[in-house]
């Protein structure tokens, strides 16, 4: 029997057209898909919280939604409010400071530093190193940068504007994928299905648990960090300490850590003779730099059994490749990946298992 001909022109119209019809789609949501995913991220990661206040209010799902709503503007818009305004008003100042900074001498270590058991030598002979670098030289040809790095900073301000309209609509979109969640879902679990049945259904539900591991593990833990380093900089009363901690807030998520600001304000005021504030600090500087050692650990183990050096290597990729939503990107990437590659080998080893024992002789 004759096979029937295949009409080549219109299965090469049907494809053309199709993908046209893709990338055309993909290109009137390219202006929204930063706010798309962030809001996906947000909807995935507080998913629990929303039915745990749904159930809280009656089960109607318009309030918990119009909390939520509420608590997301609240969480994003009102520190990058304060942060604008904070900026823009202390922008001499922080001039000033920039300048005063250039001036900066660290003094010889002190005599007692050298007996603190452990790391007392170490330390010791850190401190040396950095009273010999010389600032006072290297301060005459820094100090005609710290006006046009001030500038930067009101530059960056005008920046936060944008950031503050696209975290507007990252809200809207995250209100409106709250309220129908559940559809949303289903959606995403018939499309794995439809496209590699049972591996593609898997590889739906890994990412939505990826990416709720990462969120616990990276941002909670950074919330942390950064909640008890702002706190022991207000209790210290270190100037601008408002705009420090939300600088340490970025260090955290791009996983560097507070040490980074908490290191230089120690030893500043060391230098300034406040001994004791200054160990107070450091306290605190020791346990939000170490914290994030068996937090995150056992918060990212709750989202997503995965391991650990993979989320990592997601995280810190997927920043240096994507930005700040590589954050999420990157560790959801991989754990598909990997999880698939996984699945993929261990049915490759089923299968060298059965193929021997299908040819025992039956007694």
């Amino acid at each position: 029997m004759a096979q029937p001909r295949q009409d080549i022109t219109r299965v090469t119209l049907a494809v053309l057209f199709i993908g046209g019809l893709l990338v055309s789609s993909i290109w009137i949501m390219l202006p929204f898909l930063a706010a798309i995913i962030w809001a996906l991220t947000l909807v995935i990661a507080t998913w629990p919280l929303m039915l745990w206040v749904q159930r809280h209010t009656g089960n109607r799902r318009g309030i918990a939604v119009l909390v939520m709503t509420i608590t997301l503007l609240l969480v994003l818009i009102v520190p990058f409010w304060l942060a604008i305004g904070m900026i823009i008003d202390n922008m001499d100042n922080i001039t000033d400071f920039l300048r005063t900074g250039l001036t900066f001498r660290l003094p010889q270590p002190p005599s007692w530093l050298g007996d603190v058991p452990l790391i007392g030598p170490r330390m010791h002979e850190i401190w040396v190193r950095l009273a010999s670098i010389g600032m006072n030289e290297l301060a005459p040809r820094l100090r005609p940068y710290a006006g046009a790095l001030a500038q930067w900073f009101a530059t960056a301000a005008g920046s936060l504007g944008g950031i503050f309209i696209q975290f507007l609509l990252t809200t809207a979109i995250a209100a409106i994928m709250y309220s129908r969640g559940e559809q949303g879902a289903a959606m995403a679990i018939r499309f794995g299905r439809r496209l590699s049945g049972d591996r593609g259904e898997m590889a739906v539900r890994l990412a939505g648990k990826a990416i709720r591991g990462v969120a616990l593990g990276v941002v909670v833990t950074a919330v942390a960090q950064t909640a008890l380093s702002g706190v022991g900089l207000l209790v210290v009363g270190i100037p601008f300490a408002g705009f420090l901690t939300a600088v340490i807030f970025v260090l955290c998520l791009m996983q560097i850590g507070p040490g980074l600001v908490l290191v230089p304000t120690v030893i500043w005021m060391y230098y300034i003779g406040d001994t004791l504030w200054a160990t107070v600090l450091l306290l605190f500087t020791i346990v939000a730099g170490t914290m994030d050692g068996f937090l995150r650990p056992i918060l990212i183990r709750k989202g997503a059994d995965l391991p650990l050096l993979l989320i990592f290597a997601g995280v810190i990729g997927g920043l240096i490749s994507f930005g700040i939503l590589g954050i999420f990107v990157g560790p959801t990437l991989l754990a598909v990946a990997y999880t698939l590659l996984d699945a993929w080998m261990e049915e490759s080893d089923k299968d060298e298992q059965t193929e021997p024992q299908a040819g025992l002789p039956h007694h």
